[in-house]
């Protein structure tokens, strides 16, 4: 068990330890030369106390001039205004559209001052309106410029990462205040081999101003910050993330630690990047650790770094899942963790005890993400195969991701957008079952999170075989189809009486997607009940081979083998060191 074993031995941007907390993500980006698979790959987890899990659905459209696209803020559904339509529009599944382009996020908030509540485009609108025109990351960073630009941007600052089929992107971007409408951003190629990861901090610093194939900005964004006070040096020495969103300890704390984790277990350790010079150096991960600590900021670290092996869908989805595991920031380690190794602190991010201020840790992993994927997008297949959206809801560390291949024509109904919401309990809800498995783990989790660790690999290891034999099956039917002496319109042709002539491809890779996803839903809803009867009231019943429970030899109503785990050595010391008088044995 890869995470068992640790566990048993701004404003934060996005929120403060010193406030509430508002949308706090955490997004990996990897290049095609770095994935095992030659995938472009983005992960993201949707984090928030308000957002319900589900899997967000439109069908490609065609729209006649004049028509008009409502945009609702996508935090609140607050309704904020209406744009023109375009002619043809994109299917897009969750974070996904049928050209295989990824857009996500994490929101940094940066300078205050710059929020514009007069603007109708939310950074939420932006994603989901690019993923309805764009087919390349090019054209969804221009789409998001001009959008923003045209309508007015309504959020706070916000990094996206943005990947097609060839290039991934991370763009940071932000307002220019209630009176200027508009954004500055600089949006960064991530140079192939390389990785990136970025969690409610900004962090594009200095860039290449004359390099508009891996770079590209707006022309206002120095001078804007010059205008504003917040850069007064050489343009060769400008950089985005100190002027529009400074450092502080939660932006490091809170923030780039998560990123720091991400590529301290994607790189073992070792840090391999271009300096300023263009040198290709290595450095040790933890020559970076007192900035993720939030103790220096003089030690930032680079912002792509070549991992040193190559990553795969399920590396990926692993460390969405970490806690810090063998760092000075490991939350199982602390008293915080209680008697049973748990590595979460609930809300708030802070408490006080006398005169001083102290922070609960803030992992990739948390409590209360809404839904999270891991995207591939694959440029050896057409795009109605290459496309794969690893889709779940919840806690990552406790709930599995399932393939949704985004030429799917249906949502399985778990995932279902309408099926259950934050104050609507639904028992066919992927979100509402995976909430009941993580919650009972809660209780005593170095006992019982191995049974859902072991679940977790089994599937996932499964749909990754099961994946690889789809994608034969539905090349095959493919280039069936691209044979047939048909005359046929394909379906994104501004003509909207066409024939979809890959429908037998799409059918079948829908069937593969919402079978898969409701097959393990059913198996999560099995795993809660056996959680209960395996560990209820802190006992641990044995199991025989075949997962049957050991009974005695008497009857097989009465269960045989029960053990008890009991507390950590740290909660023991603790409790003899506070309370030993009164409960000393005698």
């Amino acid at each position: 068990m890869r995470r068992l074993t640790a566990i048993l031995f701004t404003a934060l941007a996005a929120m403060t330890f010193f406030g509430t907390e508002s949308k706090a993500c955490t997004n990996v980006l990897v290049t095609k030369g770095a994935s095992t698979d030659g995938s472009n790959i983005i992960s993201y987890a949707a984090d928030s106390h308000q957002l319900f899990g589900e899997l967000y659905y439109k069908k490609a459209g065609f729209w006649k001039e004049g028509e008009l696209r409502k945009i609702n803020e996508w935090d609140t559904g607050k309704y904020l205004g209406e744009i023109p339509q375009v002619p043809v529009t994109y299917q897009r599944v969750g974070n996904m559209n049928e050209h295989q382009l990824i857009i996500a996020e994490t929101t940094y908030g940066g300078r205050p001052e710059l929020e514009d509540p007069k603007g109708i485009m939310d950074y939420g609108s932006l994603i989901y309106v690019a993923l309805e025109r764009a087919q390349t990351a090019r054209e969804a960073i221009e789409i998001i410029v001009n959008l923003a630009n045209t309508y007015g941007y309504y959020s706070s600052g916000e990094s996206f990462s943005i990947a097609d089929t060839e290039e991934v992107w991370v763009m940071d971007l932000i307002g220019k205040g209630p009176n200027n409408k508009g954004i500055v951003w600089v949006a960064r190629r991530v140079p192939d081999g390389y990785i990136c990861a970025h969690a409610n901090q900004a962090r594009i610093s200095t860039f290449p101003q004359n390099d508009p194939e891996n770079c590209m900005y707006a022309p206002d964004v120095i001078s804007f910050a010059r205008e504003m006070g917040y850069f007064n040096g050489e343009d060769k020495d400008f950089s985005f993330c100190d002027a529009y969103a400074p450092l502080d300890f939660s932006g490091m704390r809170g923030c780039e630690a998560r990123a720091w984790s991400a590529f301290n277990i994607l790189c073992d350790g070792k840090f391999t990047f271009e300096d300023e010079n263009g040198n290709v150096v290595t450095k040790d991960a933890y020559d970076y650790i007192d900035y993720a600590m939030g103790w220096d900021t003089s030690k930032r670290f680079p912002l792509f770094v070549k991992p040193t092996r190559k990553i795969s869908v399920k590396d990926v989805a692993d460390v969405m899942r970490d806690h810090y595991e063998g760092t000075p920031m490991d939350m199982t380690q602390d008293i915080g963790a209680g008697g049973n190794a748990l590595p979460y602190r609930w809300r708030p991010m802070n408490f006080k005890h006398e005169d001083k201020t102290y922070m609960n840790e803030r992992a990739i992993a948390t409590q209360q993400t809404g839904f999270w994927f891991v995207g591939q997008s694959r440029g050896w297949l057409p795009d109605e195969i290459g496309g794969v959206n690893w889709f779940g809801c919840d806690d990552a560390a406790t709930s599995y991701l399932t393939p949704i291949y985004t030429s799917t024509y249906v949502i399985p109904e778990c995932f279902r957008e309408g099926n259950g919401n934050m104050v609507t309990y639904s028992p066919t809800s992927a979100f509402w079952v995976t909430n009941r498995v993580a919650n009972a783990c809660y209780k005593a989790y170095n006992i019982m999170f191995p049974t859902v660790d072991a679940a977790i690999d089994a599937w996932e290891a499964e749909m990754a075989e099961a994946v690889v034999e789809a994608d034969k099956v539905a090349l095959k039917m493919y280039e069936d189809a691209t044979k047939k002496p048909v005359k046929q319109i394909h379906r994104n042709d501004k003509n909207p009486k066409v024939v979809d002539p890959y429908a037998e491809v799409r059918n079948y890779l829908t069937t593969f997607s919402v079978e898969n996803a409701q097959k393990i839903f059913n198996k999560w809803v099995d795993l809660e009940v056996l959680l209960l009867v395996k560990y209820i009231d802190g006992n641990v019943k044995a199991q025989n081979a075949d997962g049957s429970f050991v009974t005695n030899e008497h009857t097989d109503r009465i269960p045989d083998k029960i053990t008890q785990p009991g507390y950590t050595e740290k909660w023991k010391a603790c409790v003899a060191a506070d309370h030993g008088k009164v409960v000393e044995v005698k």
